[in-house]
């Protein structure tokens, strides 16, 4: 493998609470980088505690990128994030600079390394799909796309309604799979060194109920409270992340603070697992164990 030149991204990726942020800033400090973050929900502006988001302060000087971009009401969008990502890395890579790329959403990854060229929308058909999905809720249209596309269904939350609907959209008007569209995984873009940190499953899953404690115990109800202040309900994708979800349900009744804080360590659990295959299907990853002593030493060494 070539060594990293000064613009030779690195991507960092893998499931949620592995490290990925910390190795991200190792390498970034050591390389002489700055970081490009690759997870959907950090892109919102308010949307700290149950993302994990880095304080400014946590950030050793090193200049974050896609970070704070969006209000709460507006929608992420892979396409949108990845003209405007492809941008930062291209302008970190003019400076001499490394693009550390660091995240798990796994589409967004996709299309920022492989250049996922989007097919075409149909307002008709999108508002067919709107309109089962406002009649008969997400988890029947999740139950529906994974007949047609199971591989599709397996990789989108079930209560994502919104790319629920583009998947189902993308499938009745192409007659192929979600994924079909995807491109052939190659030469990743700009020749990114893809590293994935991953950990044992039960330890992993430790991890998961620790960090979730962690984040009701910081305030994430109350971010809850005042993110609904700005919007937060009016905002088709902001208020389905996993930890919102489960608080707005919450406020709203359906169950007390106990059972909130228990479904989302369930639904973190369960996408976990959903990336955890994504990305292993991916021959080009090299993997490392979150929980080695020496996972810095052993990530400067695949990069250069």
């Amino acid at each position: 493998m070539a060594a990293v030149t000064g613009r030779t991204p690195v991507a960092v990726v893998g499931p949620t609470a592995t490290g990925k942020s910390d190795l991200g800033l190792e390498l970034a400090e050591r390389l002489g980088g700055e970081i490009v973050n690759i997870d959907a929900m950090q892109l919102y502006r308010g949307m700290d505690v149950g993302t994990a988001k880095l304080a400014p302060h946590e950030r050793r000087g090193i200049v974050h990128h896609q970070l704070d971009v969006l209000d709460v009401t507006e929608s992420a969008t892979v396409a949108r994030y990845q003209e405007s990502a492809a941008r930062d890395v291209e302008d970190i890579r003019a400076r001499g600079a490394v693009p550390v790329i660091v995240g798990g959403s796994m589409m967004y990854v996709q299309s920022l390394l492989d250049q996922w060229s989007f097919p075409a929308t149909d307002p008709d058909v999108r508002a067919h799909w709107e309109a089962v999905l406002a009649e008969r809720g997400v988890a029947a249209l999740h139950a529906e796309l994974a007949r047609v596309d199971p591989d599709a269904a397996a990789s989108i939350l079930a209560t994502d309604g919104r790319r629920i609907v583009r998947a189902l959209e993308v499938v009745q008007i192409t007659g192929r799979p979600f994924a079909a569209s995807a491109p052939q995984i190659g030469e990743p873009r700009w020749g990114t060194i893809i590293l994935g940190v991953d950990r044992e499953t039960e330890a992993l899953d430790a991890r998961i109920r620790s960090r979730t404690e962690a984040m009701f115990d910081k305030g994430l109800v109350d971010e809850v409270r005042a993110l609904v202040d700005v919007g937060l309900r009016e905002g088709v994708t902001a208020q389905r992340a996993i930890g919102y979800a489960q608080v707005l349900a919450m406020l709203d009744g359906e169950y007390d603070l106990a059972e909130a804080r228990e479904r989302t360590f369930v639904g973190t659990r369960r996408y976990v697992r959903r990336q955890r295959s994504w990305f292993r299907r991916d021959p080009r990853v090299h993997w490392l164990d979150g929980a080695a002593t020496d996972l810095v030493d052993s990530a400067l060494r695949l990069v250069g």
